[in-house]
């Protein structure tokens, strides 16, 4: 089990912020929640994260965008993408983005676990 990880979840859809925030906080995480590419923007200046699952396709803000102002504010949180409306192109983008990781939707539980682990800096 991954312990004292801070999980900032950013996603337009509410109901799957809460689900998947509860079902992460159930296995130990710490989860900060947005549904906005603004709100995760301003909840990341205030606080830190390790890891931020962040939905490609927003209402107020593209993913891309919000993974690059993430790259520049705290380049220690590591970015994983997640979207229901993944492509090869959007894959490669957000990659060469800094993204640590690119996963679609209906993603498993333990596949995103594994994906944060991986994403976690060693130590």
């Amino acid at each position: 089990m991954i312990k004292n990880c801070r999980l900032l979840l950013v996603d337009d859809e509410t109901g799957y912020v809460r689900v998947l925030g509860n079902r992460l906080e159930k296995r130990g995480f710490s989860v900060l929640r947005a549904t906005s590419g603004t709100d995760a923007v301003r909840l990341l200046r205030k606080d830190r994260a390790d890891v931020a699952i962040l939905d490609l396709k927003m209402e107020d803000m593209d993913g891309i965008e919000v993974l690059k102002i993430f790259r520049r504010m705290a380049p220690e949180t590591s970015v994983i993408m997640l979207t229901g409306h993944g492509s090869e192109e959007a894959r490669k983008e957000a990659l060469a983005a800094g993204a640590s990781d690119y996963l679609t939707k209906p993603c498993e539980l333990d596949v995103m676990l594994e994906s944060i682990s991986r994403s976690l800096p060693e130590g």
